[in-house]
């Protein structure tokens, strides 16, 4: 497999990280407002409906945002915190993380409500936290994912990426669904 670019971290001076830390909640603020649009404008009845031609569903889509963003965002950050198994209960991260696939049925799933609670509760956590984080901290080396740069600081700014991708795949779903675009 061909290496990932990045960029030496070295080279950041100390401003320079927390610009980029800043810059990297501005953009998953953005992306979120624009992923909730799309999920937003499904019916809950086909939250579990896979189009004809895709692989996915919206549910599992908003699961794995969730998931994502916590694992970016919080975990990498700074681990496993007291109280985290409020708002991601291993239940979702078994259901919607790296390497799961969408359960072909809503029986025994959670609703739509459920996901989209787990998804603000996270979302909200994240942002509280990330806007706290020293440039010691994203300093640290971190293994993917993460993008340009490989410290924390780059699984930071990984998180909009990921939802940008994620938030097509939702677009592909809507339209799948024979729904007008949005934008």
């Amino acid at each position: 497999m061909t290496p990932l670019y990045t960029l030496d971290p070295a080279s950041l001076q100390d401003q320079q990280v927390l610009w980029l830390r800043d810059q990297a909640i501005a953009q998953i603020q953005w992306a979120r407002q624009y992923s909730l649009q799309l999920i937003e404008s499904i019916p809950g009845s086909q939250w579990y409906d896979i189009p004809p031609g895709q692989s996915s569903h919206l549910a599992w889509q908003v699961g794995h945002l969730a998931v994502a963003q916590y694992g970016l965002m919080l975990f990498r950050q700074r681990g496993r915190a007291e109280g985290d198994i409020q708002i991601m209960p291993g239940w979702l991260r078994k259901a919607f993380g790296r390497g799961s696939q969408p359960s072909t049925s809503a029986h025994g799933m959670p609703s739509s409500d459920d996901l989209i609670q787990h998804l603000d509760a996270i979302h909200r956590q994240s942002i509280e936290e990330a806007g706290q984080l020293s440039v010691g901290t994203l300093r640290e080396p971190c293994d993917v994912p993460y993008c340009v740069y490989p410290i924390r600081l780059g699984a930071l700014m990984m998180t909009p990426i990921h939802e940008g991708i994620h938030a097509g795949q939702i677009g592909a779903i809507r339209r799948g669904f024979g729904l007008e675009p949005i934008r």
